[in-house]
């Protein structure tokens, strides 16, 4: 049996010495909430993505939730979200009293279908939420011009987004704001954390008001000002969801070796991608031309045969069995992700059925995604590369 019948996990956090005791620094000057670690996680996400402002967030799901809201997003309005995505792309909508109108993919991309988008728009409609997915972009240009043509915000969803670039430009920088998360699976990690970038002055101040109770002043502003013993007025009600400086340690720290992770992230996409081109039963991630994936995961199509609404069902039973094997030898696998129209909540709210998005509902049954991680060895890849090579449908 092999060394690693105790896992190839599907993503492992690789932090190096530095990075770790890199949040000793607030601990020791006691300076532990959002202060000078946070501006300076901030001042490097900028400078990474080409983005004017970044603001650092508890979550991706709470970036998206601040970003619409300081856009006047609110209750009544509709906001288009793909039909394959995480849930949260869904729920912030539905927290801001928001109607969810879900929006069929590309079953080549796993991103919105931008042939299916201008359908959607009603005179409710103020945002679209297109997904980044996987760390791919979604059709920009296509999504922006249906966009200004309804005068639409945009909110990039870039949780997956770090590295992937479209024509050039970092995702989050294509929309009116763009949210990244810092879960412990993204190639940046602060354990939760998430990142709001904007080019727009405004909104990158509405934004930092909202992350902090609604004030005009945040602790450090009035810390390094002439009289820091007086308190900030509040001009909105906002919320609390402020990073804290332990987290903005670390994942500035990681900062430092940015194209580094990104890089290796797509060399092993790219052993994949040669180690598994001549299986006709997987179709691995899709290549196009002015797109750089940034690889937050490695998503494929399990297709023993071809996916059609009448094999569906046993295609997810086929893939089922196939992920219990590999589980069984040490191989963690998941689907890609879920189709959140399936899911019980907006199952029932909107009255939806898993054939309503026909492309969401195959790929929540045939998508598989493999272990890819930053530091996953050479010889945990050849691993999982020989096991799959070795079935045969």
């Amino acid at each position: 049996m092999s060394d690693f019948v105790q896992g190839v996990p599907i993503a492992r956090t690789s932090l190096e010495e530095h990075e770790i005791l890199s949040v000793l620094e607030p601990l020791r000057s006691g300076w532990l909430v959002q202060g000078p670690k946070v501006r300076e996680f901030e001042e490097k996400w900028s400078a990474f993505t080409g983005a004017k402002h970044s603001v650092a967030v508890t979550s991706c799901t709470t970036g998206l939730h601040l970003a619409l809201a300081a856009l006047g997003f609110g209750p009544g309005d509709e906001a288009i979200v793909p039909a394959f995505t995480w849930i949260a792309t869904a729920n912030v909508v539905e927290h801001l009293g928001g109607k969810v109108v879900f929006c069929d993919i590309d079953p080549e991309t796993f991103n919105l279908d931008v042939e299916q988008l201008p359908s959607k728009i009603t005179g409710r409609t103020r945002a679209i939420l297109p997904v980044h997915l996987f760390g791919l972009s979604a059709d920009m240009d296509a999504i922006n011009a249906v966009a200004k043509k309804h005068n639409i915000c945009v909110v990039e969803d870039a949780a997956c987004g770090f590295g992937a670039r479209y024509h050039g430009r970092h995702v989050g920088t294509l929309g009116d704001a763009g949210c990244f998360s810092f879960h412990p699976r993204k190639a940046i990690t602060t354990g939760e954390g998430g990142m709001v970038t904007t080019n727009s002055d405004v909104l990158a101040e509405k934004l930092r008001r909202l992350r902090d109770h609604g004030a005009a002043m945040s602790d450090l502003q009035r810390h390094l000002g002439a009289r820091p013993y007086l308190l900030a007025d509040h001009p909105d009600a906002g919320y609390n969801q402020r990073m804290t400086d332990l987290q903005a340690a670390l994942g500035s720290a990681q900062m430092d070796r940015a194209t580094e992770i990104v890089t290796e992230r797509q060399r092993l996409a790219q052993v994949y991608d040669q180690a598994f081109e001549k299986l006709q039963w997987l179709r691995t991630p899709v290549h196009i031309h002015g797109y750089e994936h940034g690889y937050q995961s490695y998503p494929c199509l399990f297709q023993p045969e071809s996916v059609t609404p009448a094999s569906i069902q046993r295609i997810n039973q086929m893939r089922n069995d196939w992920m219990d094997k590999l589980q069984q030898v040490g191989i963690s696998t998941r689907p890609a992700t879920h189709a959140v129209h399936m899911l019980r909540f907006y199952r029932d709210k909107y009255g939806l059925k898993p054939e309503d998005y026909p492309q969401a509902y195959a790929a929540n049954h045939c998508s598989i995604s493999l272990p890819l991680f930053h530091g996953m060895s050479d010889e945990e890849q050849n691993y999982v590369i020989r096991h799959i090579e070795s079935v045969s449908f």
